[in-house]
């Protein structure tokens, strides 16, 4: 019986069209004298051109599948379709493991015809041209089959899942099919990186013109995160193979706006401090612990997202969900680990922390009229 017996088509290449057709005529021959002459010249340790491509319905010279013996085959006569179940299990008759072997009704029948009138020959069980058992008939057999040998309890698993999942017509259905010639794959990824340059180019000068010299802290925060990504990216590529794709390019132009998120929601609670009266150096410490808060639920719910679209999506949806959440992590390293502390250094400097310099002397003077006006209120009423 044959596992998986099934007449394929042609390759589409001539060659190995060709490679086949020759290779049919010898070792598939009906002749006796050529099916000596290709048992003694198969080569079991060479590529077999057969392999998949055999006919069924004719003989076969073949291999057994560890390469270390020759058969010369008849045509199948009962397909592994026809094989219900088989399981390894222990010899009850003693050590050692057998393969216990069921047939369907119509192979059941065949099956008993065929071991009545061959007791004491061998029946070989092939998949793919590879023989990978061929047990001697020892009686005729109506019901079960035991095939015993020197199996150990691996061998014995590994022949039962081969004749059990041989036979099994499966297919297979591509999801997502994408061809980009070179030229174009090329041209795409160097637009999206032309397009997060771009997306670079005019956070920086928002950040220049809207902070000054903080906003020259979150360029540096910013060229900071890139270096990480990218030592991260090359990492990634040696240990798991990750290569960059359209969609992971636009996964990082997607977190640069994550990113000055984070800055901006810094800024703006250092400039509600400094509304309130206070100064920058006394801001700093004041705005970071209520805006550190806000920073950790946005990010949490941004990797959160991206982790439920990176399991959920295939292709290169995967693509743009990993690098969006990687981006994500980083983001919060920069923050935590850079920016907050060069804000800390530039409020004590009396040069970064100068009012015309930082872009906070307009909220510096509401604080200021604020506090005169509450300092003013309290005199009044003193008097």
């Amino acid at each position: 019986p044959d596992p998986g017996a099934v007449t394929p088509a042609s390759p589409a290449d001539p060659q190995v069209a060709a490679a086949i057709a020759a290779a049919r005529q010898v070792r598939q021959s009906t002749d006796p004298t050529v099916q000596q002459m290709a048992l003694t010249t198969l080569n079991c340790s060479a590529n077999d051109p057969l392999r998949g491509y055999d006919d069924p319905k004719l003989p076969l010279v073949a291999c057994s599948q560890d390469g270390t013996e020759k058969y010369v085959l008849g045509p199948s006569f009962l397909e592994g379709t026809q094989i219900d179940n088989a399981m390894a299990q222990q010899n009850s008759q003693g050590a050692g493991w057998v393969i216990s072997l069921t047939f369907k009704s119509e192979g059941a029948a065949i099956w008993g015809q065929y071991t009545a009138q061959n007791i004491g020959k061998s029946a070989a069980f092939v998949l793919d041209g590879e023989v990978v058992s061929a047990p001697t008939i020892q009686s005729a057999i109506y019901g079960p089959t035991e095939i015993s040998g020197q199996f150990n309890q691996k061998s014995a698993q590994d022949l039962a899942n081969t004749l059990r999942y041989g036979s099994l017509p499966l297919s297979f259905e591509s999801s997502e099919a994408q061809t980009v010639s070179a030229t174009l794959g090329l041209a795409s990824l160097q637009a999206g990186l032309i397009a997060g340059g771009l997306g670079l180019l005019l956070v920086f000068i928002y950040c220049l013109f809207y902070y000054r010299v903080l906003g020259v802290l979150t360029i540096l925060s910013l060229v900071l995160s890139g270096v990480i990504v990218y030592a991260v990216l090359v990492l990634l590529g040696r240990w798991i193979g990750f290569t960059l794709d359209l969609a992971g390019v636009a996964g990082f132009i997607v977190a640069i706006g994550i990113t000055a998120d984070s800055f901006v929601i810094f800024f703006e609670r250092l400039k509600d401090e400094m509304r309130e009266g206070r100064t920058f150096r006394s801001a700093v410490p004041r705005g970071w612990v209520r805006a550190r808060r806000t920073i950790l639920s946005a990010d949490a719910i941004s990797f959160l997202a991206s982790a439920v679209l990176y399991l959920l999506a295939v292709g290169q949806v995967r693509g743009f969900a990993f690098t969006l959440g990687l981006s994500t992590v980083l983001d919060l390293v920069v923050v935590f680990l850079v920016t907050h502390p060069l804000v800390a250094l530039a409020s004590n400097s009396r040069v970064f922390g100068s009012p015309a310099l930082s872009g906070l002397g307009a909220v510096a003077k509401i604080g200021a009229d604020r506090k005169r006006a509450a300092t003013a209120a309290g005199a009044s009423k003193g008097a």
